[in-house]
Parts: structure tokens; C-alpha cells; sequence
């Protein structure tokens, strides 16, 4: 259990019974959406497109308005009392929006201008430093790649030390040094009491990361529980191996098929003895054959294949 995640606690975010229609009513993307986030957490919001992921961000960050329900920031409402709310929050979109017309270090100290920090060149020079920027500080932006372009993102939004980061996709189409070097520098951030709201389809990244998740689908949470939980609860055997054949009929409906690897779950060891004596009989020839625990992914994909609502125990800790 974190530190800052003890029960009784304000919580860092707090979605409560949020909802939201578009063309006038006819698509619901959120429906009744409701958990927190204590303080300190490292928080997962998972989801496929279209699972309303982006707009419950918008709502958080007050790009949007609900048609229900309440946000709030430190207990602070992000309509009622927008300016405390948003000055706690950091939020890394996933657009790649910049200003042309400055360099990486006067876009940090305009951004902090927004709110009212002054005089905090150290802290830039420390974010600089720590995400790979310092080399890069006095070039325009314009002139950065699109990697370099997106640390400068998370280094505006933690410009003014905000306790509440939000990252938004934010290694998408990255390279692996930015992704290493940014989640190095978040966990340490996340160690010193700033909690973290990651949204990523990386589903590695989120089960290395997140001490809880959270999965929308069609707007609806449908599973919420520490990390921990979801794999224990659900994480079976998976044969994981390479062939060029195609698989016997009884086997292609449960497998999961990427190129020519193929995963397929397996309850216990007679069922393992069982698909392989199955490929066996159907002169499917295997290569690289693993056996394993099922990761997150697998536990998201299955989640998300359900028709019935998933059990959500949404305590904390």
C-alpha cells in the first residue's frame, strides 16, 4: 500500500457518476463513470479506441464539459473552481502542439508564466537535464524532432511542479531511449508523493508502472483493481509459440494470432497436454514453444471480450 493511498485520505482525483452525450444525446461516451485515484498513486486508465478514454482526460483537464456528473482535482471541482484544479494538474497530451516561435527553454518559462512561476531556472534546467533536453535547450522548436518535440511536452507539464500528472499516450511513436529515460524520471516523481494518471496502449509499460487500473469499455468501467489483483485473478498458463501451419479448427477459436506467433491459454497442465497432442495430431509443426503466465495484455483482451459486466472493487489499497 503507497504511503500517500491511506484510507480516509483526499483523493488526488475523484470521478464521480460521470457522464457524456454527444449529437444530442443519440452517443453516450462515458456513463456513469466513477472512481478515485488517492494521492500518490500510479494509476492506469486502459481501454480500445473509442472506449471514452480521451474524453474523460478532456473533462479532467476542462477542455470539455460533462453532461453529468463531477471532477474533482484535491477536491477542488474542475467547473466550479476551475483555477486550483487545473494549477494541480499537469496534463501531457497527445497531440503534438508547440509554439514555433520560441526555443525548448523559453516555451518552459512561458508555460510556467501561465501559472505565475517566475524565477525557477533551476527546476528547468533540472527538467532539461532529465529528459534529454539540456543539449537542445536554446534550439527553436520548430527545429525538433518529433521525439524531442514530445519531451518538451512532459517538461512543460511538470514546469510548475504540479502534484497531479497526467500522461496522455505519452510515449506513442516514441524511441526506447525517451521511454526509458521518461519513466525513470515519472518514478521518481511518483516515489516523492506526485501521483500519476497514465493512459497508454503499451500494456507493458502499464503493468511494469501501475499500482491500479482501471478498463473502460463503451464509456462503462468494467474492471477496476490493483495490477496485482487483475493478473492474479485472471492470469492463467499461455502456450506462446511460432508456426507456419495453420492451426487445427479446435485450437483457432481460442488462440491469439500475431504473424506467426501464436498464444493460446491453458487452465492447467492436462489442458496443456491436451493442445499439444491436438497441434501434434493435426501435423502442425510448432518452433520456440513458451509456457507461461498470462500478462496484462492477456487479461485486457479477455476483459474486454466479456459481455457481462466485470465484478469492479474499487478500494484503493
Amino acid at each position: 500500500m503507497h504511503p500517500s493511498a491511506s484510507a480516509g485520505s483526499q483523493p488526488a482525483i475523484s470521478f464521480q457518476n460521470v457522464s457524456k452525450t454527444y449529437r444530442g444525446g443519440q452517443f453516450k461516451a462515458l456513463d456513469g463513470v466513477s472512481f478515485d485515484i488517492a494521492q500518490g498513486e500510479f494509476f492506469g486508465l486502459l481501454g480500445p479506441n473509442g472506449a471514452g478514454k480521451t474524453s474523460l482526460i478532456s473533462i479532467l483537464a476542462g477542455l470539455a464539459s460533462a453532461t453529468g456528473g463531477r471532477v474533482l482535482v484535491k477536491g477542488h471541482d474542475v467547473v466550479s473552481d476551475y483555477a486550483a484544479a487545473r494549477s494541480a494538474l499537469g496534463i501531457v497530451p497527445q497531440e503534438l502542439v508547440f509554439d514555433p516561435f520560441f526555443t525548448v527553454r523559453e516555451s518552459l518559462r512561458i508555460q510556467g508564466g501561465y501559472f505565475g512561476v517566475h524565477n525557477n531556472d533551476a527546476w528547468i534546467n533540472e527538467l532539461l537535464e532529465n529528459l534529454g533536453l539540456a543539449d537542445k535547450a536554446d534550439v527553436n522548436m520548430r527545429q525538433l524532432s518529433g521525439g524531442m518535440k514530445r519531451r518538451v511536452l512532459v517538461a512543460q507539464a511538470l514546469v510548475h511542479r504540479p502534484p497531479v500528472i497526467v500522461l496522455d499516450e505519452p510515449t506513442a511513436g516514441v524511441d526506447v531511449e525517451l521511454r526509458q529515460t521518461l519513466w525513470q524520471f515519472i518514478a521518481r516523481l511518483n516515489r516523492e508523493g506526485h501521483t500519476v494518471l497514465l493512459t497508454t496502449h503499451y500494456l507493458e509499460e502499464a503493468e511494469a508502472l501501475c499500482q491500479r487500473i482501471a478498463m473502460l469499455k463503451h464509456g462503462r468501467v468494467v474492471a477496476l483493481d490493483r495490477t496485482s489483483e487483475l493478473l492474479r485473478g485472471r492470469a492463467s498458463t499461455m502456450l506462446r509459440f511460432k508456426t507456419d501451419a495453420a492451426l487445427p479448427p479446435s485450437l483457432l477459436a481460442q488462440a491469439r494470432i500475431t504473424g506467426r506467433i501464436v498464444q493460446i491459454k491453458a487452465h492447467d497442465a492436462a489442458e496443456v497436454e491436451v493442445i499439444l497432442g491436438t497441434l501434434r495430431a493435426g501435423q502442425c509443426p510448432i518452433e520456440d514453444l513458451e509456457i507461461g503466465r498470462a500478462d496484462l495484455e492477456d487479461v485486457f483482451l479477455e476483459i474486454m471480450q466479456e459481455e457481462v459486466k466485470v465484478k469492479v472493487n474499487g478500494a484503493a489499497a
